[in-house]
């Protein structure tokens, strides 16, 4: 059985609930990503924050986004998956709610993510073209 630990990207990097959105763009850049979990201070899940949330939610709303946290974009549970957990399951989490990263959790803790490219990698190429039907598909 092939888990979310044989796909995801080991070691992805919180940046803090209180880290500002400047340097969540510069951590992005420096580590070619475009998203980055958030963590609060005991390493906990409580969001992701990508580029584009700092685009439209900070900079376009003439916010400053060196006075912007991350933890003031946080918003609702983030979704995650365990590490343990059938590729299956992960592929059913991201198309179903239509997201394109997806954070792997170990004992209460980040331990890598998941994205699209992740998935490419590893699935047969009709799983592959079901789960982008779904997440790029309109309602």
């Amino acid at each position: 059985m092939t888990t979310a630990r044989d796909v995801m990207h080991p070691g992805a990097q919180c940046i803090p609930v209180g880290e500002t959105l400047d340097r969540a763009a510069q951590l992005m850049r420096d580590m070619d990503v475009g998203a980055l979990p958030i963590c609060d201070n005991d390493d906990r899940l409580c969001g992701i924050i990508t580029d584009r949330d700092i685009v439209v939610k900070c900079i376009a709303a003439g916010h400053d986004p060196s006075r912007v946290t991350a933890g003031d974009l946080a918003q609702g549970t983030p979704r995650w998956i365990a590490a343990d957990a059938d590729i299956l399951d992960v592929v059913e989490e991201m198309a179903g709610r239509q997201i394109k990263r997806l954070p792997v959790i170990e004992n209460k803790r980040l331990v890598g993510m998941i994205s699209e490219a992740d998935l490419g990698r590893h699935l047969p190429e009709e799983h592959v073209a079901t789960f982008v039907e779904r997440v790029y598909t309109t309602h």
